[in-house]
């Protein structure tokens, strides 16, 4: 490492000057007036609900068969809706899901590919989605005296006429009746439908958009009125329901809500069992074990049974029904109240299931509680079925399947907690903090994602987790921007969805929380988002806001390079120039300039090779000799000695204290190559073993978005310095996060090194 000396202290404190390549419209540091909403009576410049926060609600009643013969659902609902709005609707628009499926769908008109994509798997998919009879057959709008209403569909939606606009506080009931067919999630895929156990002929039914819903009515939009296409997801009233599910004898139920005819479906040994599993904190209690389940799925149904479920302020309702399923409960005590956590599996799930599932649910609740409120409502279930993960209030379905032989494979043991741990999460986001889905997929995904990643910590400190740690995100940061999008981008047009939606809102928070504010100020601002926004309808600007107004932390910045653009991390370390602070003594610094100076002209290649050849001139000539020959320019005079005397008694005390530390001086420079700009976590080892770590706020990047050098002062002599030492930034590039640089193996050879085989549980017969 070259040494060059600092001349004198000026030099050292002098001003420095950056150029600043972008103008004010463009710098990173700019606020977010512009993208965010202004502030209003419904909604606050601190994030919170206005005093003029209105939401309207929607309560159902509803008669739903399931028949399991044919595989199709009918229904009859019973919709009161309430406008505490202060505006009066000249109409009601209602979401009709189903219809996503209808032969006449835009979701296929859209659907675009290339036949060099194209798979005979993928093709089979197509034709079984034509051959496919979905949608909703509406059989009936009526008003509440039985009168037919005026009624228009288009497509997902569905708009009906009122006689009378309904004012501001009054309420209005209206019947729908509908039938739909069932769809084979084997066959065509789907957030619910059936699976079918060939082998047994029997079904798995996980059913949710099964009603028309009513839209959401708010300040922001309107009434939501975005088509359903597939990837945005569900925009949703709260409200109150009576659902009653009829359904083969032999079925057992689960769904949102708790059951209400719990003598009429359960047997004397049931309900003894759910009355024991109310009070069991640590260990799930059967009420139905699998040798009775496995029993049920092989007997014949007698006719039909109702279980009536009710649900309070919830925005949605789902539910499962099949013959198969064993069930088992535990309770998990809350400051507030109580919660059943259950789980609902065939005999196909096990031994996983029985293990794991509630416990995770039991888990979840505790986590998530603890960062946002008490889980509010009595239940939550997990539904087992096959290769999937979905979320309704109180109640998910969840995949992770075992292989027949009751073996199963590291990822598939993580894979089923961790879907568990989401889809439960999910009635906190957005089943509880009411977002738009159809809009922002990343304000429930990815803030969903972010508190399932501290959950499977918490669950097991080596959990094995897909999304969260920033190092996970750096190869889709860091890929080709032309098939990357912002997080704030409406979920139909997302580039890479998962990645999107899910993993790099969830990584962003975790930096927040870890690097950026700190967990105690991030832990108070994300509580205080949740309890300001349970059971209403928040916006990106409103989680935005309160994370700002509820930690003192300007973190504009920070939105705007993780949620508007496609910037990453790529910060480069490149240059690091050694300083020693001169004494301006010439006692100590003429030696050590001439033994410097020595060893350059000591080491030339010149000087080595004369060595060996005769001698110069001058020395065979004395007569060439003159002062010049034998002057010394280190040697120290008294004239030196009086100059250093008059500059010592310039200074003050601190200056003179300053200049004999012998301190070690390093100026390190810096380019955003990534665009993103970051705090930075320097770790300076020194000569003799030891480190410091420096954390440097981002806000070092405020004047020059783009290029900076900054100067560190130490008493000991730095041997090397490496840049974000516990890859805590999502920096896509770490070569250049060193000095001198440290080459590491390739992502190849450590693939190679880390490398297991896929079911070593089955391998090993264990």
């Amino acid at each position: 490492m070259n040494k060059f000396k600092l001349l004198s202290t000026l030099l050292l404190i002098g001003s420095f000057s950056f150029a600043q390549k972008e103008n004010y419209n463009v710098n990173k540091f700019k606020q977010l007036n512009e993208e965010l909403a202004t502030p209003n009576v419904y909604r606050t410049g601190g994030g919170a609900p206005g005093s003029a926060y209105y939401q309207n609600k929607a309560d159902y009643k509803m008669d739903i068969q399931l028949d399991d013969a044919k595989q199709k659902i009918t229904g009859h609902e019973t919709i009161t809706y309430k406008n505490d709005s202060p505006d009066q609707l000249e109409y009601l628009w209602i979401q009709l899901d189903q219809n996503r499926r209808a032969n006449s769908s835009d979701s296929y008109k859209i659907r675009t590919g290339t036949m060099e994509d194209v798979s005979l798997r993928s093709l089979v998919r197509m034709e079984n989605d034509d051959l496919f009879d979905g949608g909703f057959k509406i059989t009936e709008v009526k008003d509440a005296n039985q009168k037919d209403l005026k009624y228009v569909i288009n497509k997902t939606m569905m708009r009906i006429d009122l006689a009378k606009p309904l004012q501001p506080g009054e309420s209005y009931s209206f019947n729908i009746g509908w039938w739909y067919n069932i769809n084979d999630r084997a066959k065509i895929g789907g957030r619910s439908g059936y699976e079918f156990f060939e082998d047994q002929g029997t079904y798995l039914y996980t059913i949710a958009q099964f009603f028309p819903r009513m839209c959401v009515y708010n300040d922001v939009t309107g009434w939501q009125n975005k088509q359903f296409l597939g990837s945005g997801e569900f925009t949703l009233p709260f409200g109150d329901y009576e659902v009653h599910l009829t359904v083969p004898s032999n079925h057992v139920v689960a769904a949102t809500g708790e059951l209400q005819n719990i003598d009429k479906v359960l047997n004397a040994e049931q309900k003894e069992r759910f009355a024991k599993a109310k009070k069991e904190e640590n260990t799930p209690v059967f009420i139905i074990t699998e040798k009775e389940a496995i029993k049920n799925e092989k007997s014949t149904a007698k006719g039909t049974k109702t279980w009536i479920y009710k649900a309070e302020n919830v925005r949605d309702f789902g539910w499962a029904s099949s013959k198969k399923f064993i069930w088992d409960a535990m309770i998990v005590k809350q400051e507030t109240k109580d919660v059943l956590a259950m789980s609902y599996y065939p005999k196909e799930g096990n031994p996983l299931w029985e293990k794991y599932s509630t416990k995770a649910v039991a888990q979840t609740l505790r986590t998530y509680s603890k960062h946002t409120f008490d889980y509010p409502y009595p239940v939550a279930i997990s539904v087992h079925t096959d290769k999937i993960g979905m979320e309704y209030p109180m109640i998910c379905f969840n995949g992770g399947r075992p292989e027949a032989d009751g073996t199963y494979s590291e990822r598939t043991k993580y894979g089923m907690i961790g879907v568990i741990i989401h889809e439960v999460g999910h009635n906190y986001f957005p089943m509880i903090v009411n977002s738009d889905e159809r809009q922002w997929t990343w304000m429930d995904e990815g803030l969903n994602t972010f508190l399932q990643f501290l959950t499977e910590k918490e669950w097991d400190k080596n959990y094995p987790s897909r999304r969260g740690p920033a190092y996970l995100i750096t190869d889709y940061m860091g890929g080709d921007k032309q098939f990357i999008s912002p997080i704030m981008t409406n979920s139909e047009s997302i580039w890479q969805f998962g990645p999107n939606a899910y993993g790099k809102p969830a990584t962003a928070l975790n930096i927040l929380r870890e690097t950026v504010m700190g967990r105690e100020l991030f832990d108070y601002a994300f509580k205080t988002y949740a309890t300001r926004w349970m059971f209403k309808h928040p916006t990106p600007a409103d989680f935005f806001r309160t994370m700002e107004d509820a930690s003192a932390i300007d973190l504009d910045w920070f939105w705007r390079g993780w949620f508007y653009t496609t910037d990453h991390v790529d910060v480069a370390l490149t240059d690091m120039k050694y300083f020693k602070l001169s004494t301006k003594n010439p006692t100590i610094e003429n030696p050590i300039i001439k033994n410097e100076k020595d060893a350059i002209f000591n080491n030339d290649v010149t000087t080595v090779q004369n060595k060996s050849v005769p001698k110069s001139y001058i020395e065979r000539d004395p007569t060439l000799v003159d002062f010049y020959n034998k002057y010394d320019e280190f040697e120290v005079t008294e004239k030196d000695k009086k100059k250093y005397q008059k500059f010592i008694s310039s200074l003050t005390d601190q200056e003179k204290t300053l200049i004999n530390k012998d301190q070690n001086f390093y100026e390190l420079s810096f380019e955003n190559l990534g665009g993103l700009v970051m705090p930075m976590i320097l770790e300076f080892e020194f000569t003799d073993g030891t480190k410091e770590l420096q954390r440097i706020p981002a806000e070092i990047w405020a004047v020059d978005n783009y290029n900076i050098s900054k100067i560190f002062i130490f008493k000991k002599e730095v041997k090397s310095v490496v840049m974000d030492p516990f890859l805590e930034t999502a920096d896509t590039d770490t070569y250049n996060n060193s000095w001198p640089r440290n080459p590491k193996p390739s992502r190849f050879e450590l693939f190679k090194e880390t490398h297991k085989s896929s079911n070593p549980m089955q391998e090993q017969g264990e």
